[in-house]
């Protein structure tokens, strides 16, 4: 079969390019300190769709750095006890979308929560010292600065927020929390697994936020990792701080977060895929140590995967 990286074989034992820092874990577990020191002031304001099966809400709760963070929260009418929980994330730039596309967990029972990427296309405030959008340039926001002024680092521990305040909601179970993403989703998806331990399940599909060099090596910084490309252009066009620029990148690279997780893993890879190549995604999923198992579209790029959703929904639905 044609390839756009390498064959299957070596993606199975492939473990990454990109350095991982030499004070990783401390530098997350300083991170998560932090995060658990915050009074999240959570606040839930109904929204007014009328809907026979779902209750639906604005969810804002407090993260790192101060910032009022959006998530849309739907729980089942008629709930009996407490109800699992599905939290999603979007792809890069996106959001958590309409409120409609999430009823197929609410027909199994589930709570869903869908966090809104601070400063990309929702409602979640970035307290990076503007107002209103910074849509552009979030991988390399922070490169110039202290390890714990990445943007990513800031998102990252948002999802873990997330699951904090809605594993704490009265109506959820927390013994029963899953999540899902694609692309950027899929990363949020492994980093909040390996940031929160009470996650039970996890199914990302095709995550970026992987292996950073291995992508720049490949001349595929185009697309979602062009920033890779924009910042040595601008900033090191000799590429003289190349190893402590990929070093710092490591902070945020979640194939070094991917040990940490404990929840069982479904992650879905297209070996055609271009925009978050085959090997960045193996490079995160052998490292997972947890039960896992791998869906491989040969043939597909970073696009809908026929089948794949499906199962997804079996996979977290019989948690």
């Amino acid at each position: 079969m044609p390839l756009v990286d390498m064959p299957l074989a070596e993606l199975e034992k492939y473990q990454g390019r990109n350095p991982r820092p030499a004070d990783f874990d401390t530098f997350w577990d300083a991170g998560l300190s932090e995060m658990r020191s915050i009074d999240p002031k959570p606040e839930l304001k109904p929204h007014a769709i009328a809907l026979r099966s779902a209750e639906c809400f604005h969810l804002r709760f407090t993260s790192v750095g101060g910032a009022r963070i959006y998530a849309k929260f739907l729980r089942p009418k008629r709930a009996e006890g407490r109800a699992p929980v599905v939290l999603q994330f979007h792809g890069y730039s996106g959001s958590s979308g309409d409120w409609t596309d999430k009823l197929n967990f609410i027909s199994e029972g589930f709570c869903v929560a869908v966090l809104d990427c601070r400063g990309q296309g929702g409602l979640s405030e970035d307290s990076g010292g503007v107002k209103g959008t910074t849509l552009n340039g979030h991988i390399i926001r922070g490169l110039d600065d202290e390890p714990s002024r990445l943007l990513f680092r800031q998102i990252f521990l948002d999802t873990a927020m997330l699951a904090r305040v809605v594993g704490d909601m009265a109506e959820v179970d927390p013994d029963r929390m899953c999540c899902m993403g694609g692309s950027q989703g899929g990363g949020l998806t492994l980093a909040c697994a390996a940031l929160e331990p009470r996650i039970k399940r996890a199914a990302p599909t095709f995550p970026f936020l992987s292996d950073y060099q291995r992508v720049w090596e490949m001349d595929l910084a185009t697309q979602a990792y062009a920033e890779l490309k924009t910042f040595f252009r601008n900033f090191d066009p000799r590429h003289e701080r190349e190893n402590e620029v990929f070093t710092q990148l490591g902070y945020i690279d979640v194939q070094h977060l991917a040990p940490r997780i404990q929840a069982e893993v479904l992650l879905g890879v297209g070996q055609m895929d271009t925009i978050t190549p085959p090997s960045s995604v193996f490079a995160a999923y052998n490292k997972i140590r947890s039960p896992k198992r791998l869906a491989i579209y040969p043939d597909f790029g970073h696009e809908g995967l026929p089948g794949f959703n499906d199962q997804v929904f079996e996979f977290l639905t019989r948690i």
